[in-house]
């Protein structure tokens, strides 16, 4: 929508032309509307209820659906990508869909249209009209994640278990709490700011779930909600010190959690002046991971609001909890020493991938490994320029693949010419969110894939792009199997002092619904203003 200084020097079909030399596919708006003023609400906010719809009659090359499976297919692509008036012959990617999406659309297409795609069919046919005609002809149907019964014991996922092994291997640290720290200006209501976060504990079972041991056997223990202490407390901190403010701050995102005994969430709140206070909340990992940050300040926001309005947040109850999920899993899995169950051939898969795989990456270090890993780390910002990102998408688009895998390929090639090895294996996480029934809920489903890279025989750039596409759609079509299981059933070498099979990951952090470098940043508290805090945890995980 634009406004003219001058009426009639504004031509919507010259704006779209200009704007798509400079822009990605993506970023060009489908339509031009002009404007005499924009419509304000009583407040002076842009009143978009009033906008007029646009007129997309112009815009070229657009195809509507022209069956119910396009139909279907153009809604799941409009919900997942965020854009309006997608036409048949849209590529997803030219869209702005990448790695993370894709999975997404391949999760929706699964509920919306019970047809289980490999990853590989939306790459091969990005466009509705292409990837129609290949609905049905996937794997069998996965049974769908549903609430079901509990048994008596609920045990861990297996993404939990690792970090619960962790734990009881070097004990209590704060090596996997993921702390946000936000500034909040204006007049806050603390008690319905408490009221809310218990809402939030209550709404999601992995925040007041606990991790007792009988046996030596780890197990889920839902705890009521109800009263569940978070460690809250309101702290004046007016007057104080920077030092003896940071110095307070440090010591509540270093909480030791005992996985054992206390839900995994604690909160403080920092009065440090008129209208001004500081928040601090600390989750342990096993309970959350990056994509859970949406849901969690989503729901926060929507407490805060009705806790302030006298009532509790009305909420539809959540489809399925995180215990619901890790039966899921495991049923999903099957025996893993039965040949014939689901997850026989995926782990077959990754047994043959990385056969013969060197052991660790040997990296030119300036001082030796410890002999025990003390997860220390720190953060270092690059620059990357939007005419970077843009050529690095149109290098993408060329070779039909995601920004995502030119960076890997490049990562790739830096790391064999470091370690002075032809090959080179890198980690890369994902959401591991496989059904749409877990997209609003807080939880740790995240898992770590390998990308072995060979480099060979010095391949060409097309070459080398084509090598990591293929073996990145094999990896998230093999994707169900855990990383811990696979690295029990390789079993390569143990050692405290690095991690098995991969020594780097590289994280994309493009989770939908927030801005990635400060996540938080979007929770809403009514008229407030709220920022997040830059927090250096200085350790590195994995």
């Amino acid at each position: 929508y634009l406004t003219e200084t001058t009426t009639g020097t504004i031509e919507p079909a010259a704006i779209r032309t200009a704007l798509a030399d400079q822009l990605p596919t993506y970023m060009v708006p489908a339509a031009v509307v002009v404007l005499d003023h924009l419509p304000l609400t009583v407040n002076g906010k842009l009143d978009t209820h009033a906008l007029p719809p646009p007129d997309y009659t112009n815009a070229q090359h657009y195809r509507a659906p022209t069956n119910a499976i396009e139909d279907i297919l153009t809604g799941i692509y409009t919900h997942v990508l965020g854009i309006d008036h997608i036409g048949i012959d849209d590529s997803f990617f030219d869209l702005g869909g990448d790695s993370l999406s894709a999975m997404r659309l391949i999760a929706a297409i699964k509920s919306g249209l019970d047809s289980d795609l490999p990853v590989h069919a939306l790459f091969d046919a990005p466009t509705i009209k292409q990837l129609a005609p290949r609905l049905g002809a996937g794997a069998a149907p996965r049974a769908p994640l549903v609430a079901r019964e509990r048994p008596e014991t609920v045990p861990l996922s297996f993404g939990q278990g690792r970090l619960w092994f962790i734990d009881q291997l070097q004990g209590p640290s704060a090596v996997y709490n993921m702390p946000v720290t936000l500034r909040i200006g204006g007049r806050l209501d603390a008690d319905a700011l408490r009221a809310a976060l218990a809402d939030v504990v209550g709404r999601h079972e992995s925040l007041h779930t606990l991790f007792p041991a009988v046996e030596g056997i780890p197990r889920q223990l839902v705890v009521a909600s109800e009263g569940a202490d978070f460690g809250w407390d309101v702290v004046d901190a007016a007057g104080w010190s920077e030092t003896q403010f940071a110095e307070a701050v440090e010591k509540a995102i270093q909480h030791s959690f005992d996985l054992a005994t206390e839900i995994p969430l604690r909160a403080k709140l920092f009065h440090v002046g008129h209208d001004d206070h500081v928040l601090v909340g600390v989750v342990h990992h096993i309970a959350a991971d990056g994509w859970s940050i949406t849901p969690l300040i989503r729901d926060l926001g929507d407490a805060y609001a009705s806790r302030c309005a006298g009532r509790s947040p009305g909420w539809a109850p959540l489809p399925v909890q995180y215990a619901d999920y890790t039966l899921w899993q495991r049923a999903q899995l099957g025996d893993l020493d039965d040949g014939d169950s689901p997850i026989a051939a995926q782990l077959a898969y990754w047994q043959e991938a990385l056969a013969g795989m060197p052991e660790r990456l040997q990296l030119p270090t300036d001082r030796p490994y410890p002999a025990v890993a003390d997860q220390r780390g720190a953060t270092i910002p690059v620059e990357w320029p939007a005419e970077l990102q843009q050529r690095v998408r149109e290098v993408a688009r060329q070779h039909n693949a995601t920004s995502f895998m030119v960076v890997q390929a490049a990562l790739a090639v830096l790391l064999s010419k470091l370690s002075a090895s032809s090959d080179v294996a890198v980690g890369f996480p994902i959401a591991g969110r496989r059904d749409p029934a877990l997209d609003e809920l807080v939880g740790f489903f995240v898992n770590t894939l390998v990308l072995r890279v060979e480099v060979t025989g010095d391949p060409t750039v097309s070459e080398l792009l084509a090598q990591v596409r293929r073996r990145s759609l094999a990896a998230f079509d093999h994707q169900d199997v855990p990383f811990e299981v696979l690295v029990e059933r390789l079993n390569p070498t143990r050692s405290l002092a690095h991690h098995p099979l991969v020594q780097v990951l590289l994280a994309w952090q493009n989770f939908a619904g927030h801005d990635n470098s400060a996540p938080a940043a979007g929770l809403a508290l009514g008229d407030l203003q709220v920022t997040q805090v830059p927090v250096d945890t200085r350790t590195a995980r994995t």
